[in-house]
């Protein structure tokens, strides 16, 4: 008797070819149900549907189709148990011997804005995870495929092996259908929890050789059951990524997420940008960038929000770069980068989507926070320069509010105390980490030098005196940005009218600790 296969998913990727496999070169019964039916008899593959097999129609709009006795003791008999064999015998029973299910997109459906709770419920899957938690245990009789990433692996097993899949290839797919389960059923207790419990699970992508320092253990993990973010990033070149790359990627990442409408370059160093610039072509953003400070530029990690192409490639092989990151690379473009054979190069199409919260460890447990591009009010968008308030006299032309708001954006990304002077939509100092924020202001505006002369500031939190005010000002400082909300706001400003300094209020700090 031909060998029984049931296939029921919902990501559809690889399914025709993985059935016509089935079919045509290993003489596999198809079972199926719903859409995955109609599109196997669609490809004109041979198909029984789960009702017909079974003798019972899907009720209650499909929510039950495959919870049915023929289905689950044809997955969980087993083969050497006399008592199983002879169940299976008298209920007319076929054995499964191939169990191919991934589940509703639960993920996907709450990450649509405004997708109310009976929608997400909706899609909480009973029976999928049911055949997967049923399939993966009996693994010493059959084989679970629960991702199209294993389908080539799964026909190659059967090509290698007379038919058949190794008992260590069953073993590893059902470790991944209980991964995928797990995975599926923390979004879902997430999503349902809200405030009274926070639960964090991932799947291991890779261990890293250490962590922060080599003494340290480390691994990058994968949440949700569809790789996004980092996991889904192509590396095209370049050494393993280690664990201080991610981290300093990850920063990148968040600084070009600000910049979408014209070319940005960033340069990262310890999380901090010692270069950030919009160009009118992206190889032009770069070398602003690199030029901001092309002493910590060597061996940082890059990020831009466009193609690589020949001219930028050709700037980013002429110095030392730990990580290269773009949306794309031109094929000329990656010729010449593999000239830098060691720098990691990647792609990541969606450079702007984040994590929606923060986790920090501390000891006992951790904090959680939304992520910083969550506005506190209503309606308030920290970019939206109509929202700010100008408490000086002198007003700021559009040019120069342009370049509050450039400063501003990567302000926010500097570790606290932070503060960043600009020109030209280029950084020229930048002040991170500092105890006061005076110290600051020194280093930022020592960095900048002469070309602090009719630049712009932007602090990440208020003045609480006015000396930094003075300070900016005397080395040349004309636009200055900054939260306000000190008692003190009356002598900053005091100050900057008496100097002839514009100064703007954004009402919204942006602390990074």
């Amino acid at each position: 008797m031909a060998r029984l296969a049931l296939l029921s998913v919902s990501n559809k990727t690889g399914l025709i070819d993985l059935a016509r496999s089935l079919v045509e070169e290993f003489e596999f019964d198809l079972i199926s149900s719903g859409g995955t039916a109609q599109a196997l008899k669609d490809a004109g593959l041979p198909v029984t549907k789960v009702s017909e097999y079974t003798g019972s129609p899907e009720i209650l709009g499909g929510r039950v189709k495959t919870l049915h006795p023929r289905i689950h003791g044809g997955i969980l008999a087993r083969r050497d148990v006399a008592s199983d064999v002879t169940d299976l015998e008298n209920n007319q029973i076929r054995p499964i011997d191939l169990v191919v299910v991934n589940l509703y997109p639960f993920e996907e459906t709450i990450a649509k804005p405004g997708v109310t709770l009976a929608e997400a419920v909706e899609q909480i899957d009973i029976g999928g995870p049911a055949m997967l938690r049923a399939s993966s245990k009996n693994f010493a009789h059959l084989t679970v495929l629960c991702d199209p990433a294993q389908y080539d692996e799964y026909l190659q097993e059967l090509r290698q092996n007379k038919g058949e899949a190794s008992l260590e290839f069953r073993q590893k797919s059902a470790l991944k259908g209980f991964l995928h389960t797990a995975s599926y059923d923390q979004a879902i207790a997430s999503y349902l929890a809200k405030t009274q419990q926070y639960t964090l699970s991932g799947t291991q992508l890779q261990s890293l050789r250490y962590g922060e320092n080599p003494h340290q253990p480390a691994a990058w993990y994968q949440t949700g059951t569809t790789p996004t973010g980092w996991a889904a990033a192509t590396k095209l070149q370049g050494k393993e990524l280690s664990y201080n790359n991610l981290v300093d990627l990850e920063a990148a990442r968040q600084i070009i997420a600000e910049f979408t409408d014209t070319p940005a370059a960033t340069i990262i160093k310890h999380t901090n940008p010692c270069g950030t610039a919009l160009g009118n072509t992206i190889v032009e953003a770069y070398q602003k960038a690199f030029n901001a400070d092309s002493v910590s530029a060597f061996g940082g990690i890059v990020a831009l929000n466009r193609p690589i192409d020949n001219d930028t490639a050709s700037e980013l092989t002429k110095t030392f770069l730990e990580c290269v990151v773009a949306p794309s690379c031109d094929v000329d473009a990656q010729e010449i980068l593999a000239a830098k054979s060691k720098v990691r190069v990647l792609t990541l199409a969606d450079l702007s989507s984040g994590p929606k919260e923060t986790v920090k460890t501390i000891a006992g447990g951790f904090l959680v926070q939304a992520a910083d591009d969550a506005m506190p009010t209503a309606g308030y968008a920290y970019a939206d320069t109509s929202q700010w308030q100008v408490v000086t006299e002198r007003q700021p032309t559009a040019n120069e509010l342009a370049e509050l708001l450039f400063a501003w954006k990567v302000c926010k990304h500097v570790k606290s105390n932070a503060i960043v002077v600009t020109s030209d939509r280029t950084t020229l100092g930048v002040g991170a980490g500092q105890m006061n924020r005076v110290g600051s202001v020194k280093i930022a505006l020592e960095q900048a030098g002469d070309k602090a002369k009719g630049a712009t500031l932007a602090s990440d939190g208020f003045f609480p005196f006015d000396d930094s005010v003075k300070t900016a000002a005397a080395a040349g400082i004309t636009a200055i940005v900054q939260p306000g909300g000190s008692l003190r706001d009356k002598d900053s400003i005091k100050a900057a009218n008496d100097l002839g300094l514009v100064m703007v209020f954004t009402s919204i700090r942006h602390f990074l600790h």
